[in-house]
């Protein structure tokens, strides 16, 4: 007994000495998981107000980068309790860039015992934007400039405005003639198509109804006829309806039939509201054709903002109504 009675309160003494380590491995556990949660929280505002930004300013607005930034900072943290600041004064259309930093502070639990009450964050995020300069068209056809910037002006429309247009793989001398100006300004072959034997539809990357293309490119091979190509499956256009999608654009042309060749100068956007095939059981849907013509796409050229990574932005692309936003270093 008495040598128990000489060790009595050791524990309490061990427990002493290591409350303060246990106070700290509370802290890493605790406080710097929710440091580190605020931190995701608030590069996620950064990342959706830089992305948001960019697209206004894409479509030529950006006339309230701090409103956006400052919402999306707010409505992405728990607490609700973030500042933003877009750090580029002179934001314009034209400038393709916008950075955002988020602040905000986490306040411990542990911590405060070891003399740290809270933890100021911050977090930036870039975003940038243009034309698209190359990327993976979800539909294998590319379309001449004259003839798609004749159409759309024949409607009264212009690529960079929302504008009905019809659009057909068939040459321009079999469009309703009613709908074209009498002075046609694009050239083609006599049998009609700019390619004698191919109607813009570009071979496909193997295996799929897809194509990739980048400007400036010399893109060979084409599938003639006006069918889907043998690539492309009925639910590769199904899938399409009252999508929009980004179609390559060329000006320079040669060769014929399968050895066809495109030279890719941009990519317009096109919200697809129609079409009829031959060759796939008379497959058609949406808005018809113009009268005598049997294979057609028709829609809408639309101003687009594409935040997917199938394209790529640059310079050197013309506006011909799409634009790619993108996070950068």
């Amino acid at each position: 007994m008495p040598r128990l009675n000489r060790e009595r309160g050791a524990i309490s003494v061990m427990v002493a000495l290591l409350a303060v380590p246990l106070i700290g491995f509370a802290a890493i556990a605790v406080d710097v998981a929710a440091m580190w949660s605020d931190r995701q929280q608030l590069q996620t505002g950064a990342d959706a107000g830089a992305l948001a930004i960019a697209q206004d300013c894409a479509r030529g607005d950006c006339r309230t980068p701090g409103q956006t930034a400052t919402g999306l900072a707010e409505g992405n943290i728990n607490d609700g309790e973030a500042t933003a600041v877009v750090t580029d004064p002179a934001l314009t259309p034209a400038t393709g860039r916008v950075t955002v930093r988020t602040s905000g502070t986490t306040e411990h639990w542990f911590a405060p015992v070891l003399g740290f009450d809270a933890t100021a964050i911050t977090t930036t995020a870039t975003a940038a934007w243009g034309s698209p300069t190359g990327g993976t068209a979800m539909l294998p056809l590319a379309l001449h400039r004259c003839e798609l910037t004749a159409q759309i002006q024949a409607q009264g429309g212009s690529l960079t405005t929302p504008s009905p247009v019809m659009l057909t793989i068939l040459p321009s001398k079999d469009l309703s003639h009613s709908k074209l100006p009498a002075d046609w300004p694009c050239e083609a072959t006599p049998s009609g198509n700019h390619v004698p034997g191919g109607f813009g539809w570009l071979k496909s990357d193997p295996g799929t109804c897809r194509s990739t293309s980048k400007i400036d490119d010399h893109v060979k091979g084409s599938d003639p006829g006006k069918s889907l190509p043998s690539s492309c499956e009925r639910s590769d256009i199904t899938a399409l309806r009252d999508a929009t999608v980004l179609l390559p654009v060329y000006d320079d042309y040669g060769g014929q039939g399968n050895n066809a060749w495109f030279d890719i100068i941009g990519y317009a956007a096109f919200t697809l509201k129609g079409y009829a095939f031959v060759g796939h059981g008379g497959d058609t849907w949406g808005v018809p054709c113009p009268k005598s013509v049997n294979t057609c796409l028709s829609g809408r050229f639309v101003e687009f903002v594409d935040l997917s990574t199938a394209f790529r932005y640059g310079a050197g692309a013309p506006d011909l109504g799409a634009s790619i936003v993108a996070l950068v270093e």
